[in-house]
């Protein structure tokens, strides 16, 4: 062939391999443009083409690495059969169905590539559609980190460093927003801003994103409470934008102070006894050394607090404090206070006790008291009221009138503020027994409990008639004798006798004992009565029935059986006499010398 033949036959396979490649164009290949899939999930890619499959068909599904190069990772012959590629980013975690799906398992961001599905379909030409997978991962809650060097000083010509935030393993790319008071801070990266962000992003060899803002400012004294965070804001499937919040910080913040305050802090009037607190503060930040006075003395303090326990009444007086700030020597850092301590003075009870009165006798007791303000007195006995003045007076001393009173004092104006005084009164005079509770015993023999209860002074002695086993106790303002002995006949005609007495005289009581009643009252009783004498009544008229009853069915029997001596002669003679309805009866004994009786009931006028 010589080289002319040669050319005209290479024109000839050029033509005809552009015209294949036209006619490539002829099939269409449907993909869908992105798949989006969570890190560790399972990616589906469907393939699908418009030629009809042939012998000839073959479907293949690339990967772009880069730089114009391609990877087959799976493939699926005319007849059928398919397999998957060796050494590919996807080895081992690819497969292929029937419906030339491209099945990608435990998706790594590394994977996030353009995957092409070409078909081949013969003399019907070549198609082809790349898919873009997308791989999504929510990276960690961001942390907030304050600056490991000193305070920052306000008002200061140069930026300083606010904090760092860090969020790990995210996947695209995030972003990081700053927050002051729950305003976003706008992004600024220059640096001859006052207030700017110095970011930086690492992608770590699992292709995670790990990002991290530094934020600077020239922070104001206003900024001395402003809380900080940072926020990370990412991409999740279906275009869905998330965030994570770090936890907030607050800055260290110096600043020159300008007023002082000094307070006391108790927060009800001081007393006497009471603990006092003073603080003593300024405005600046950190707060500077104090200086205490007393009326105008020094007096020692620990850093802005000046603590006074139990204060006394010569711990009123102006006290003062005074706070020196060297970055505002200008500043007048001073505070007064005037303390007020209020006070009561002890009560004296005049006459003093223990107080000892006759029986009948008046009784005047006065109390006493001063304090700071004006102040009310009460006499109490218990918790009764006896008294609004100092003077407790009792006309006519009884023995209830005996025991402890005591006198109040109070500044209404000052809770907690009081004084007390008391006095013990006993009353002297002959013992007078209360009334006596009587003795019950349900019969005659048992044993049977008296109390025998008593006032006076000196304590009365107790005498028994009869007498039994007795026990003295006391019981208030009382004394109780407790006897224990036997209902007797003795006891329960002629009682028992409680005897009391002292130096000033006697007194006795008489305690009957008596059976205890039954219970219900007298109409039940005379019920139960009048109920037991019918019942009486009616078995004894049963009792005559049935005997009776029991004499005629002898006779009966007796007539039936020829024993009875009544022969029927003299049976008809009597019932054939002239006496007409009466009743007759016969009798005969076995002895002559026994008379034939006949009862015979007649006429009234006979009898």
């Amino acid at each position: 062939m010589d080289g002319i033949t040669f050319g005209r036959f290479s024109l000839v396979c050029t033509l005809l391999l552009v015209t294949m490649r036209v006619s490539s164009g002829a099939v269409t290949v449907t993909v869908t443009p992105e798949v989006e899939v969570l890190m560790g999930a399972a990616a589906s890619l469907p393939c699908t083409f418009n030629a009809a499959p042939s012998s000839a068909t073959v479907v293949e599904w690339f990967v772009d690495v880069g730089q114009g190069v391609r990877e087959r990772v799976a493939y699926q012959t005319p007849n059928g059969a398919g397999g998957t590629d060796e050494g590919t980013p996807l080895s081992g975690r690819v497969t292929m169905g029937q419906d030339f799906t491209l099945t990608i398992a435990n998706v790594q961001p590394k994977d996030q590539l353009p995957l092409v599905c070409q078909v081949s379909a013969g003399l019907a030409g070549v198609g082809e559609k790349p898919t873009l997978l997308k791989v999504f991962h929510a990276p960690e809650k961001p942390e907030l980190t304050r600056p490991p060097s000193q305070a920052i000083t306000a008002g200061e010509d140069t930026s300083s460093e606010i904090g760092s935030c860090v969020t790990m393993n995210g996947h695209p790319q995030p972003r990081i927003i700053w927050f002051k008071d729950d305003q976003p801070l706008a992004e600024v990266k220059d640096k001859k801003e006052k207030t700017y962000m110095v970011p930086s992003v690492v992608k770590e060899a699992s292709d995670l994103f790990t990002l991290t803002s530094t934020l600077y400012m020239q922070p104001t004294k206003e900024d001395k409470d402003a809380v900080f965070q940072c926020t990370v804001e990412f991409t999740m499937p279906e275009q869905k934008i998330q965030k994570k919040t770090s936890d907030p910080i607050t800055i260290n913040l110096n600043y020159p102070s300008e007023t002082a305050t000094f307070t006391l802090m108790n927060a009800t009037p001081v007393k006497e006894g009471d603990m006092v607190t003073m603080k003593c503060e300024t405005d600046g930040n950190p707060q500077p050394e104090f200086d205490f006075t007393k009326d105008g003395n020094e007096i020692a303090g620990q850093g802005g607090l000046l603590t006074l326990k139990a204060v006394k009444r010569t711990d009123a007086g102006i006290y003062g404090c005074r706070a020196t700030d060297f970055d505002n020597l200008d500043a007048d850092l001073s505070g007064e206070i005037t303390m007020v301590v209020s006070y009561i003075d002890p009560v004296s009870v005049v006459p003093a006790g223990p107080l000892f009165v006759k029986l009948g006798e008046m009784v005047e007791v006065q109390c006493k008291t001063k304090s700071s303000g004006s102040h009310t007195i009460q006499w109490k006995k218990g918790s009764e009221v006896l008294s609004q003045t100092g003077m407790l007076s009792i006309q006519k001393a009884s023995y209830e009138n005996a025991g402890q009173y005591m006198c109040v004092g109070a500044v209404a104006t000052v809770p907690g503020l009081t004084a007390m005084g008391s006095v013990n009164i006993t009353v002297k005079g002959a013992p007078i027994i209360e009334t006596p509770v009587n003795g019950l015993v349900a019969k005659q023999g048992e044993m049977v409990t008296l109390k025998c209860s008593a006032h006076g002074y000196p304590a009365p002695q107790f005498t028994w008639k009869p007498s039994g086993k007795e026990s003295v106790s006391v019981e208030g303002p009382r004394v109780v004798s407790t006897l224990t002995l036997e209902a007797s006949v003795e006891v329960m005609k002629d009682g028992v006798t409680c005897e009391v007495s002292n130096e000033h005289g006697k007194d006795s009581k008489l305690f009957s004992v008596s059976i205890k009643e039954a219970r219900g009252n007298d109409a039940d009783r005379a019920a139960g009565q009048q109920q037991g004498g019918s019942s009486a009544v009616v078995i004894a008229v049963v009792v005559c029935v049935l005997l009776l009853l029991a004499a005629v069915a002898l006779i009966y029997f007796l007539n039936k059986s020829g024993k009875l001596p009544c022969g029927k002669k003299t049976a008809k003679e009597v019932s054939a006499g002239e006496v007409n309805n009466d009743i007759v009866v016969e009798m005969k004994t076995e002895k002559s010398n026994e008379q034939a009786g006949l009862l015979n009931k007649g006429p009234a006028t006979e009898q």
